[in-house]
């Protein structure tokens, strides 16, 4: 039985901690170490240590007077997730009494979940409750508010006991019966209330038993669940004090240790900086420092830098707990530094910068494994968070052209960043669903059915070679526009069509071969994979959502019948169908929803559109969390948003016509340039490809230039189409990539011809090792060892200009390492030729992840 399974301590229990926590107080002050025991959350359940440990190895000054605090200990990593922490976090913020990082609860070794202490900051001091409902009751006992005065109560005690031995119990047993039985019970209490214990919510009741119900490993059960007990529990899901809940819980959590095995930079120079702190100030955590490391910006001044010791100071001389000898942010700086000591495997030339920066560098010893490690494997390292053994399913929905319409320079960012997301995800381990959600439906297949019949009457037996789909559109619409007659029989053919019309179905169906015809050769050129599911396959399944909707209640009928969802922060609601009984966006992007999340089982949907349609999807994702089809903790619902390709003139890139840029022609155009430019080299004895590879290298480098002027900014931004500029061999471009990498491995290449030493062999051989000793060398095993955290920052936010950043800055780290470093002929050649390989292996991992074709010779 787990520590959240026993019952927490009882009123007279409370009471008694409390009696003993003045008699504490009292021989602290005794001692010159004064406690109030009626401070914090009111005292009613305060302890307060009376020896305690003080706040360094050297004598604390005199405390000065300080309010006791509630502190929050043994928070498991899962934090943000365990119901357990949640009731205590939730109880923090109803209650009005303040959580403080507590760190391990030492006086009952046998509590292993969340434990509820109090007494000074800058002391140890007891453990008063444990168990999420002990710390609930608890904290309603000390509150001065009427929240928690009214949650005192046997009632209250008896549901409570109920969610700990019956409802929690059933859960975990998987046993039906008892699960149905325990459900009842509730069902039972609720009887149109929201609450189960009188007529108010978020009792103390109500948060155990909804918490318990919103965490439970087996997620079917709340979504099987009476609409009653949806409805009780989703009155938790979106409380203000819910999500304020999950952000204390995130701020509780205890600093990790060092683990040799993450290859994280960020996470081994915090760990180190987190267990100095901690051995020379272990008050840190409970002032609510929050211990954590920083990439300088300037790597002058180091690799990276410790922003704690201005604020630690700041805090420890309010609580009148400075060291004795420590006046200043850089003494504090100081101490910290004499912790790390110069045996700790990380870093290294710690100083102190400014008002009380401590910067630092990372030791050759640390990135050498590192780096080797790349040779070894043949790949850079991962990410911890990657490894885990459940992968997760992901739908990403992009490219997403209109059928009998040619694809244009609007659709290449979604296709470009869709493609490199995908990529990405596959990558850390997701499994993607890539669907193409192609504008296969709607009113406008009326004119263009109608247009086809007219131009091509024997359609069935000699399917018509529409070379243009751009003309062929435009033309549809001229005639819809210019012929009443021919626009009444097009609106007939939408209602044909949508009824299973034999002959307008196939109609329907030989455009939409044609566009795919048509958008395959823009996906060929780009190496793009994607899956078609449009707009008409959610077609049959928009009723049985709009359905659903209604049994809830959550459908208001407007002026003229139209029925929407309401959902928070929009005046605006989402039309689920129209008044005249048809369906538009808002209809099918609900219906796909659901699709995805029910059938192919997502539990995170990406949507790359441009960024005009952001309210439109955050309106989506608000409609699914109110009905309960995701919450926060189960599911994760993303929409990337970018901004416009233009031309030099700033407005929306189109040909001297004035016609939008097919993107085929765009595509073809950059290959083009980049072969006359190879062939010129060709011709100058400059390339190092023959005749016969220019193109495949040219259309490698060509298509990888549009690509990467793209990603290589945040998508919300707008950008100038420059050929130019993105076929330029200095700067930030994809040409200048390739060409750093095709530079790496011409070295190893030569090294074995000029010098007999074959990389391949030496790796094959388990002979190779990488030492980093010219400042030079290390740093660019420094930025090799990056990666990792290149790859974690980027799932974050599912941008992928992290990654251009990465490989940009790790081509110019080892730009100035072949420049500084003689490698072929020196002393170092065998370890420094293996480094150019452990980069170049590098580069063409993020080359891989970006959707962009590498070259070995140029």
């Amino acid at each position: 039985m787990t520590d959240e399974e026993k019952k927490g301590p009882g009123k007279k229990e409370l009471k008694k901690l409390a009696k003993k926590a003045e008699k504490d107080a009292a021989k602290a002050a005794a001692k010159g170490g004064k406690a109030n025991a009626n401070g914090g959350g009111g005292g009613a359940a305060a302890a307060a240590n009376s020896g305690g440990n003080s706040s360094s190895g050297a004598p604390a000054k005199k405390a000065k007077p300080s309010n006791p605090t509630y502190r929050l200990a043994n928070v498991p990593t899962s934090g943000t997730t365990d119901s357990c922490t949640l009731k205590a976090c939730m109880a923090s913020i109803l209650y009005g009494t303040p959580l403080l990082p507590g760190g391990t609860a030492s006086d009952l070794p046998f509590v292993h979940g969340p434990a509820l202490l109090y007494g000074e900051p800058t002391s140890a001091c007891p453990t008063v409750a444990f168990g999420g409902n002990g710390i609930i009751k608890a904290l309603a006992l000390v509150t001065n508010s009427e929240e928690g005065k009214c949650n005192l109560s046997s009632a209250m005690d008896d549901w409570l006991e109920f969610e700990r031995s019956e409802l929690r119990m059933a859960l975990g047993s998987g046993n039906a019966k008892k699960v149905v039985a325990a459900l009842t019970k509730i069902d039972t209490a609720l009887d149109g209330r929201t609450s189960v214990v009188g007529n108010e919510p978020l009792t103390a009741a109500d948060l155990a038993i909804t918490l318990t119900l919103l965490h439970s490993d087996n997620a079917s059960v709340l979504s099987s669940a009476s609409p009653a007990i949806q409805a009780y529990v989703d009155i938790t899901k979106n409380s203000p004090a819910y999500a304020q809940a999950k952000k204390l819980a995130s701020k509780l959590l205890p600093p990790a240790s060092f683990d040799p095995s993450d290859p994280s930079l960020l996470k081994a120079t915090s760990a180190i900086f987190a267990t100095a702190i901690s051995s020379v100030f272990p008050s840190a955590v409970s002032l609510g420092i929050e211990i954590k490391a920083f990439k300088c910006k300037d790597i002058k001044h180091g690799d990276y830098q410790c922003n704690v010791a201005m604020p630690l100071f700041q805090k420890l001389k309010a609580s009148g707990a400075l060291p004795e000898g420590v006046n200043s942010p850089q003494q504090v700086a100081q101490s910290i530094i004499g912790a790390v000591g110069d045996d700790n495997p990380v870093l290294y030339d710690l100083n102190v910068n400014g008002p009380g920066f401590i910067m630092s560098r990372v030791k050759a010893s640390y990135l050498e494994k590192g780096v080797n490690d790349i040779v070894k494997n043949g790949a850079p390292t991962k990410p911890k968070c990657t490894t885990s053994s459940s992968s997760s399913n992901v739908v990403v929905d992009f490219s997403s052209p209109n059928i009998a319409k040619e694809m244009h320079v609007g659709h290449l960012r979604s296709t470009i960043i869709g493609e490199a997301v995908c990529r990405i995800l596959e990558y850390t381990g997701s499994n993607v669903e890539r669907i193409n959600h192609v504008g296969d439906w709607g009113t406008q297949f009326g004119m263009l059915i109608q247009y086809l019949k007219e131009e091509y009457p024997d359609f069935q037996g000699d399917v018509p070679n529409i070379t243009d789909l751009t003309v062929f559109y435009k033309n549809a619409k001229q005639r819809f526009d210019d012929s009443p007659e021919f626009k009444k029989i097009a609106q007939l053919n939408v209602v044909k069509l949508q009824s299973g019309d034999e002959e307008c179905r196939k109609i329907w169906q030989v455009l939409c071969d044609v566009s795919r015809m048509e958008f395959e050769k823009v996906y060929k050129r780009l190496d793009i994979t994607v899956t078609e599911c449009g707009e008409s396959f959610y077609n049959d399944k928009i009723a049985p959502v709009i359905d659903e909707f209604n049994a809830r209640g959550m459908v208001s009928v407007e002026e003229g019948g139209a029925k929407c969802v309401f959902v928070p922060k929009f005046k605006i609601p989402l039309m689920l169908q129209k008044s005249d009984g048809g369906y538009g966006y808002d209809s099918t992007d609900m219906a796909a929803m659901k699709y995805r999340l029910d059938k192919l089982k997502a539990s995170q949907i990406v949507y790359i559109t441009d960024f005009t349609q952001g309210d439109h999807f955050q309106m989506v994702f608000a409609a699914a969390k109110k009905i309960g089809w995701v919450t926060d903790d189960s599911h994760r619902l993303d929409h990337i948003g970018f901004g416009t390709v233009q031309g030099e003139d700033g407005k929306r890139f189109k040909t001297r016509s004035g016609d939008t840029v097919r993107l085929v022609d765009l595509l073809d155009e950059a290959v083009a340039r980049m072969e006359a430019s190879l062939r010129e080299r060709y011709t100058e004895g400059k390339a190092n490809i023959s005749d016969e590879e220019i193109h495949a290298t040219a259309s490698a480098m060509g298509y990888g230039a549009v690509k990467y002027f793209d990603l290589r900014r945040n998508p919300t931004s707008n950008y100038i189409f420059s050929y130019d500029r993105m076929l330029d061999t200095k700067g930030n471009t994809a040409i200048y990539l390739l060409y750093a990498h095709a530079r790496l491995e011409s070295i190893v290449t030569k090294g074995k011809a000029n010098f007999a030493i074959d990389v391949d062999a030496l790796i094959k051989d388990g002979k190779s090792k990488i030492v980093l000793a010219h400042k030079s060398e290390r740093n660019l095993g420094l930025h090799l060892q990056i990666f990792a955290d290149s790859i974690e920052e980027t799932l974050d936010d599912l941008l992928p200009y992290h990654i251009c950043d990465f490989v940009y800055a790790l081509s110019i780290a080892s730009s100035e390492f072949v420049t500084q470093c003689h490698v072929l002929g020196s002393p170092e050649m065998e370890s420094r030729l293996l480094l150019c390989r452990a980069t170049a292996i590098t580069m063409r991992q993020c080359f891989n992840l970006l959707g962009i074709r590498h070259v070995m010779r140029i």
